[in-house]
């Protein structure tokens, strides 16, 4: 297994993690109630996946 021979630097270690960066997911509208939903998942407004009601919302339009 190949090992380092010396210590990698504060800056050069930072500058290399630099390039690790996160996206936004990608949301799409939902056919049944045209809220924004994660691709291939149920709809967190009204349950709904592919034309069937699957779960209970999660999320209310009037949260108290």
């Amino acid at each position: 297994m190949a090992v380092p021979k010396r210590k990698m630097s504060r800056s050069n270690t930072r500058s290399r993690r630099s390039q690790w960066k996160t996206t936004a997911a990608v949301t799409s509208t939902c056919p049944n109630c045209k809220g924004p939903k994660l691709s291939h998942a149920a709809c967190p407004t009204c349950g709904a996946y592919k034309g069937r009601m699957y779960a209970e919302a999660l999320r209310t339009e009037h949260a108290a």
